[in-house]
């Protein structure tokens, strides 16, 4: 998917781990194969080409484009998978890819706590073990190396934290008004709940909104917290980030 992924697993059985690292990392590759808007071959591509079906293509492709519309129809319209008239489910394929895989590893018998990052978005899973809770810096977008907050999943069996902004890869997120990029007064706008699929979403979606109507919205979600940045340095946040501060 062009990034880096990490895991950290806590507890279970070491092969029976390592046997589900291999199969979420195999998954994870396979989903690149089936969703990349780069890959020729791909069945995303084969698809909006009009070459097979979504019916003919794996059963994800159905499950990720019918999330897709819900989060467009959650956004009213701010979350799209229309790329300049033609089909792209990347904005939400990653959350849901590594929350997907978050999840196996969860599963594997003694695992009490699992860590999965995927290019800056983490789904967390149960605990670390020990008396401290899973803990997610923010890249602070106006100052390479800081960072802007620390999110504390204490409390929590499941949290998730994601980020979209032009820090990292520019003007990549487009008003779906427009088709052209968003154009906003914010560079980045990070997201906490409890499921990776959703918080990417929400993400981007706010971006593209701009701060003041992008808070708002947030604000109206249920267990969501966020953090937004202006270009002149503003930040603003949800009602109840503070409580996921620390």
């Amino acid at each position: 998917m062009g990034t880096v992924f990490s895991f950290d697993v806590r507890g279970g059985e070491p092969h029976a781990v390592r046997a589900a690292l291999d199969e979420a990392v195999t998954g994870l590759h396979r989903v690149d194969a089936v969703f990349s808007t780069y890959r020729e071959d791909s069945q995303i591509s084969r698809l909006r080409r009009g070459e097979v079906t979504v019916e003919e293509c794996d059963p994800e492709v159905a499950e990720v484009l019918e999330l897709a519309a819900e989060a467009e129809r959650l956004s009213d319209g701010w979350f799209s998978t229309s790329y300049r008239g033609s089909l792209d489910p990347t904005g939400i394929v990653k959350g849901w890819a590594v929350e997907r895989a978050a999840r196996r590893l969860a599963d594997v018998p003694g695992v009490c706590g699992v860590s999965l990052n995927g290019g800056g978005d983490v789904q967390l899973l149960g605990t670390p073990g020990g008396q401290r809770p899973w803990r997610v810096g923010v890249s602070d977008p106006l100052r390479p190396g800081g960072l802007a907050a620390v999110i504390s999943a204490a409390g929590a069996d499941e949290l998730s934290v994601a980020t979209s902004g032009t820090a990292e890869r520019g003007d990549h997120i487009v008003d779906p008004r427009t088709g052209r990029s968003a154009v906003t007064d914010l560079v980045a706008v990070t997201v906490v709940g409890p499921r990776l699929t959703w918080v990417d979403c929400w993400a981007t979606a706010a971006f593209a909104m701009g701060s003041r109507e992008g808070l708002a919205w947030l604000e109206s979600l249920p267990d969501v917290e966020a953090l937004l940045i202006t270009a002149g340095d503003e930040v603003r946040c949800t009602g109840g980030l503070a409580a996921r501060l620390g």
